[in-house]
């Protein structure tokens, strides 16, 4: 406990500061961020970032990422998005080809989805931040995420009997799911009384409970696929809590959710 809370402390004196300065030094440690939880997904199928369909897809994870508000593409080159994304599915499908299927098609499905998993998240976290309040709708994330981890871990510990999903996260309970719920809820409504962030109480509740539900989802689907390639963390980047993908599983559902609820 004590390690994580040292690393906790210091990962936060250094992401903080970025986030709140937000602009090109928030973009970029975005994508550096994203560089690393690819790097991590890719691993767990053996297949090395620096490999020739690992490039690729960190391209099109790349892709993903630019900023359709501030970045077009077509001014650049020829192409829009959709155009690089489909240039890249089709060089990891040759590539199968090239080194007679010993990279397979499975192989390609897994690099495209862990590139839009990884991608699409990190994505709507920069578009997030550059949102009019991006900031404001970045701490309320931060507080269900947090919060909700929180309130689960130790409503868990105290009174959690039944287990939510023991194939995929053996610790994990019903009544911890439940607490997490609640704790965000709480925490979400101190917020909108101290800074309010949205114009109803009522629609704020809802969005927070819903986001709480996505954000353990959003664990769930990163520990669910840990344990299918058999891996403990999915890094040792951060002392104490694994890697990239195991500190932001639950961002990468909830920041894509409140653009596609139009909260953000």
């Amino acid at each position: 406990m004590k390690q994580r809370i040292i690393t906790a402390v210091v990962a936060a004196l250094v992401f903080i500061p970025f986030v709140i300065y937000g602009n090109l030094p928030f973009t970029l440690l975005v994508y550096v961020i994203a560089a690393v939880g690819l790097y991590e997904l890719l691993r767990m199928k053996n297949i090395s970032i620096f490999s020739i369909p690992g490039m690729i897809g960190a391209l099109i994870m790349f892709c993903i990422l630019l900023p359709l508000s501030t970045v077009e593409l077509e001014e650049i080159v020829p192409y829009s998005k959709l155009e690089f994304l489909m240039i890249g599915v089709i060089l990891l499908l040759i590539y199968t080809v090239m080194i007679k299927n010993r990279f397979t098609f499975d192989d390609v499905g897994f690099i495209l989805t862990s590139a839009l998993y990884v991608g699409i998240g990190f994505y709507y976290f920069i578009e997030t931040r550059n949102a009019e309040n991006g900031l404001v709708y970045i701490i309320f994330a931060l507080l269900i995420v947090w919060t909700t981890d929180s309130g689960a871990y130790f409503v868990g510990r105290k009174l959690g009997k039944k287990k939510l999903w023991p194939e995929i996260s053996p610790n994990k309970t019903v009544e911890g799911f439940i607490g997490g719920i609640v704790t965000a809820v709480i925490f979400a409504c101190i917020m909108q009384w101290i800074y309010p962030i949205s114009s109803s109480w009522l629609a704020l509740i809802l969005i927070s409970i819903i986001a709480s539900i996505f954000g353990q989802l959003g664990d769930l689907v990163e520990s669910a696929i840990k344990r299918h390639y058999g891996v403990k963390d999915s890094g040792k980047l951060l002392p104490g809590h694994g890697g990239i993908l195991d500190r932001f599983d639950s961002l990468l559902f909830v920041l894509p959710l409140l653009h596609f609820i139009h909260f953000v």
